[in-house]
């Protein structure tokens, strides 16, 4: 979020607004009093387009805070509601600039990107300043020379090549795949502020930077499938993706939403899936109430799909699972699963296409 990733560029001398987030109207109000009025409120979501949507509002008074800090709250932006409220200072804005470290893995190298024009889409701005950085701190001479091509003098250039190196030492330490200040205002006085921002890591470098896993948004079911050893993401459709291995469920996921179906979460049961994990695995999809069927598609390898096979006969037995279920299965021992599914609920098919297929007119239509 918005407020998570100015905690970092704080924590690396990067100047940001002052600010409080919250998750509620009275801790809201205790914030105002400390920050002082006028200010805005800001919806804390993952994605774009918050001021058209209404999700930035101003503030002068506390009864402009109490009209329209629930109003912003309960917002829903592209499908996301609030994580929090950002309360914000207000800033005296002369221009706006976009600057942004990201990991170029075509490249293998990062990326500098940055733009006289802030406070829109980069993609359409046409005087973009791209510069390959490699994987190491930018240097002193290239930050300089990024501000001169913006067209910066003075305090703007100097505080310019300040925040891009660091901005490069917090995408190097924390191994962020994306380091992003949009806008970057100049202010009256002619020094930097970064009034939004945004930083992706990297989770499979999360092991080594325990300091950002407070910043790691999870559910309840997300939280009890990793400690049971799988991978769960909740989307909002209506079919749970089952399979084996992070490549094989994305896929699936895009050829499930290419054939109109909606996809109710992510489920990677992983290589050092049992029986017991996988059981696990269907006791939490059975705790979403939005899902109305489940589309499993398994290459067997290192898991059995037997493995699987024995988990589901075992939630049926038990009542886990009542929905309808489309399965393809291949790989090791997927004629033996398959005929232990064969008098079960299980809908079997020779291809995903026709388990998706299936799937999406027995669910959706």
């Amino acid at each position: 979020m918005e407020y998570q990733a100015k905690e970092l560029f704080a924590e690396y001398g990067i100047k940001v607004p002052q600010g409080r987030a919250s998750k509620g109207i009275e801790q809201a109000r205790k914030d105002a009093k400390d920050i002082g009025y006028p200010f805005v409120i800001k919806i804390q979501v993952p994605v774009g387009g918050r001021g058209k949507a209404g999700g930035i509002q101003k503030c002068t008074n506390e009864d402009e805070l109490v009209l329209r800090y629930p109003q912003v709250y309960d917002l829903t932006i592209k499908g996301e509601r609030a994580r929090a409220i950002l309360l914000e200072k207000m800033a005296d804005i002369s221009k706006e600039l976009y600057l942004s470290l990201f990991l170029n893995r075509s490249k293998r190298c990062y990326t500098v990107i940055a733009s006289a024009e802030g406070g829109v889409e980069i993609e359409s701005v046409k005087s973009q300043i791209i510069k390959e950085v490699g994987l190491g701190k930018v240097s002193p001479e290239v930050a300089a020379q990024v501000a001169s091509e913006m067209g910066l003098e003075g305090a703007a250039a100097k505080d310019l090549s300040d925040i891009l190196q660091k901005l490069s030492l917090l995408t190097t330490e924390k191994e962020a795949e994306l380091a992003e200040i949009n806008p970057l205002a100049i202010l009256s006085d002619g020094t930097l502020l970064a009034l939004d921002g945004k930083v992706m890591t990297d989770d499979n470098a999360a092991f080594r930077h325990q300091e950002l896993e407070k910043y790691r948004e999870s559910s309840e079911l997300e939280e009890r499938a990793q400690k049971s050893g799988f991978s769960l993401v909740e989307l909002d459709g209506n079919i749970a993706v089952v399979g084996n291995g992070a490549g094989l469920v994305m896929s699936t996921l895009d050829m499930l939403s290419d054939s109109g179906g909606r996809p109710a979460c992510f489920l990677d049961v992983g290589g050092g899936a049992t029986t017991e994990s996988v059981y696990e695995a269907l006791t939490l999809i059975n705790k979403m109430d939005r899902v109305k069927g489940i589309l499993v598609n398994l290459y067997g390898g290192i898991v059995k799909t037997t493995t699987i096979a024995s988990a589901f006969l075992k939630a049926y037995d038990d009542g886990i699972v009542d929905l309808p279920v489309y399965a393809r299965l291949r790989g090791a021992e997927s004629d033996k699963a398959r005929e232990m599914l064969k008098s079960s609920s299980t809908n079997l098919y020779d291809t995903v296409e026709d388990a998706i297929s299936a799937a999406v007119m027995g669910i959706e239509k």
